[in-house]
């Protein structure tokens, strides 16, 4: 259980107003430390090719950024971070800085985790570090993507793509899925939630879940779906069905299951199991019942159900994540 340091790999000294999300989202989640929730928090670093020597260009259209570091300082790092490229680096009209390349191949070969934001993936397909690998960006430059560097394999269906050592996401809100996704992997689900919470944002969306949809989250004034849906979360110990939770949103199932479809990109049985799995990390992390009692807290059963879908939902028995995240004393 490590925060580790975390480096962002800024590629011009003029950030435009569009990509300044991205840096904002990194720079808020590794950057503001909040040693309640863990201690020590992560050791952020912005770093960029000229460093503190970046001066403003009149004229331009976002923000000039001295950033504390160059380029050398993303080897070493724990977890490099290329939030963003310029758009004209995506439209191929301007090559990537060959040596912001050169420094994302040492990190890597260094050890780092590697993980882009957004159109960001075109730094690390560029570098080399993409090839034969799943991989995801904006729905909007995906199908560049694949066209420019055809050794990756690109997925333009999905939130964000956790390969290991290497992960890319979808643009915008996505790009903060993925960064509390790796809060949850370093600091465990208690954290990650308790950090959402702060953020005021869902405290976990899948991976798989579609980029684009109606509605990333349903509205609490949705006309019954918002609430049946917290409802739920409240009642995960029950056997749930989706004609339980159609009649409780005074829908039909096929209405109920369409709306959710729409609203989160995923089926109600999904949706649900997703649901049961957060909670039983939770108490995995929070309690010290055992994995038969969790399990019928959390509405999966027996034990010997919840080891199965938690063990293909995060890689891990539960018993090797207890270990790692073990309740606090």
């Amino acid at each position: 259980m490590s925060a580790g340091s975390v480096a962002v790999a800024v590629i011009d000294d003029d950030v435009p107003f569009w990509d300044l999300y991205e840096l904002g989202v990194v720079c808020t989640v590794f950057g503001i430390p909040h040693h309640d929730l863990a201690d020590p928090w992560y050791d952020l670093r912005l770093c960029s090719a000229r460093g503190t020597s970046a001066q403003a260009a009149p004229g331009a259209g976002g923000f000039a950024l001295r950033t504390p570091y160059g380029l050398d300082a993303l080897a070493g790092a724990d977890t490099v971070i290329v939030p963003s490229v310029p758009e004209a680096c995506v439209d191929g009209g301007r090559e990537l800085p060959p040596e912001l390349l050169t420094a994302l191949r040492r990190a890597a070969d260094g050890g780092a985790r590697m993980v882009s934001l957004c159109a960001g993936a075109f730094a690390l397909a560029a570098a080399g570090i993409l090839d034969g690998r799943r991989a995801t960006a904006h729905w909007l430059h995906t199908e560049e993507l694949a066209r420019r560097y055809p050794k990756v394999d690109v997925d333009d269906s999905v939130l964000y793509v956790d390969d290991g050592d290497v992960l890319t996401s979808a643009g915008v809100t996505a790009g903060l899925d993925l960064c509390l996704h790796l809060v949850r992997r370093d600091l465990g689900a208690h954290v990650a939630n308790q950090l959402a919470r702060r953020l005021v944002v869902p405290a976990h969306r899948p991976g798989g879940q579609a980029q684009y949809v109606d509605l990333s989250v349903p509205a609490a004034d949705d006309e019954g779906l918002a609430p049946v849906l917290q409802w739920a979360t409240g009642h995960l110990d029950r056997p749930l069905t989706v004609d339980d939770l159609a009649r409780r949103a005074g829908m039909s199932p096929r209405t109920f299951f369409r709306r959710l479809q729409a609203a989160t990109g995923t089926t109600p049985l999904q949706w649900l199991l997703t649901q049961r799995l957060a909670r039983a990390q939770s108490l995995l992390e929070s309690t010290g019942l055992s994995v038969e009692k969790i399990s019928e807290l959390s509405g999966l059963g027996t034990g010997a159900n919840l080891r199965r879908h938690f063990t293909l939902h995060f890689g891990i028995t539960p018993t090797d994540y207890r270990r790692a995240f073990p309740p606090a004393a």
